[in-house]
């Protein structure tokens, strides 16, 4: 799914995000949404989020939709 609209993200879902310091490798982390960061509707590079152990990044891949 698209981690570009913020409609698809939601809390607890399990999602692969980039982190700041990994955006030049594209290296995906994986996690649990715990806050969604970012107030727009859409964002071109993905919703930024805070995950349940405190990374923050942005969404590129939602695995699993709580």
């Amino acid at each position: 799914m698209n981690g570009q609209k913020r409609a698809n993200v939601k809390t607890g879902a399990r999602v692969r995000i980039v982190l700041k310091q990994d955006q030049r490798s594209g290296k995906l982390t994986e996690g649990i949404v715990k806050d969604i960061l970012t107030h727009s509707e859409n964002h071109p590079h993905g919703i930024k989020v805070r995950l349940q152990n405190g990374q923050v990044g942005r969404v590129k891949e939602i695995v699993a939709d709580m």
